[in-house]
């Protein structure tokens, strides 16, 4: 198990799209790694777009970068309300400082360009905030994963394969 001993975060809020929540989160933990969902309440549940719950395991507040290996940012809704706040937007950017894996997948973007942390950053993310992606100055590709350095992305659903295999290889730092 090469991710054994790494522990990364997952960010939840209510309408996340349910397969870019979960598959990544299962995809690193048969790896081995500790994986904790967090939300703005700790013990709430949040229910995807879908209907499957995810119940936060932290708050956003008590987490801190140095204590994990890696964060995963859904998409769906949910990265337009998880944006909003300041706890989430610190712990990003302290994990892009650290050089730290960044999962971001479809409309996760959102929670980035708020972040301010990919300017000259090459990305994807759904073509739907693409103009947001390039505006907040990344260089957007329409390809099914791109890795720059420690911030990895992909589209959508589909996409989910090669994403959790390149989160799971830069975890291990491979």
């Amino acid at each position: 198990m090469r991710l054994s001993g790494k522990k990364v975060i997952a960010l939840v809020d209510d309408e996340f799209e349910d397969l870019e929540l979960w598959y990544p989160v299962y995809r690193v933990r048969e790896e081995g790694a500790e994986v904790h969902l967090a939300g703005l309440e700790k013990g709430k549940t949040y229910v995807g777009k879908y209907g499957v719950p995810a119940t936060a395991e932290y708050s956003w507040d008590e987490l801190k970068a140095a204590d994990y290996d890696g964060i995963l940012v859904p998409g769906g809704w949910a990265p337009d309300k998880i944006r909003r706040y300041s706890a989430v937007l610190k712990l990003v950017q302290d994990f892009n400082t650290a050089k730290k894996p960044i999962g971001q997948i479809c409309h996760a973007g959102w929670v980035l360009i708020s972040a301010k942390i990919l300017e000259g950053v090459t990305v994807t993310s759904t073509p739907g905030i693409r103009d947001d992606m390039e505006n907040a100055g990344a260089i957007w590709k329409d390809e099914p994963l791109v890795q720059d350095g420690h911030i990895i992305s992909a589209r959508r659903p589909p996409d989910l394969p090669p994403y959790g295999k390149a989160f799971c290889d830069a975890l291990a730092g491979e």
